[in-house]
């Protein structure tokens, strides 16, 4: 037996589910993006085995990681150099 609401039938009866199935869809596959793009864009994250021992020297000293960038075009800044963690 299936709950209600749950098949198209029951769904067509109480269309007022309709939008709360809508919004819990969509907020779960935007988590979903985001944790997927956290994992491959971030700099702190690494997924090389090349070079163990510093990971982080992979990122790039000019490369933009912001999610949203409005007000600053990164392309014409010059490149900041990388401290020296050593």
């Amino acid at each position: 037996m299936v709950m209600q609401g749950l098949t198209w039938k029951s769904l067509k009866k109480n269309p007022s589910l309709m939008p709360l199935f809508f919004f819990v869809g969509a907020g779960s596959v935007m988590a979903l993006v985001y944790v997927i793009r956290l994992a491959t864009r971030h700099p702190e994250v690494t997924w090389t085995r090349a070079n163990k021992n510093r990971p982080w020297d992979a990122y790039a000293d000019n490369k933009q990681y912001k999610l949203w960038s409005d007000t600053i075009d990164y392309k014409n800044l010059p490149p900041i150099p990388a401290p020296k963690l050593d």
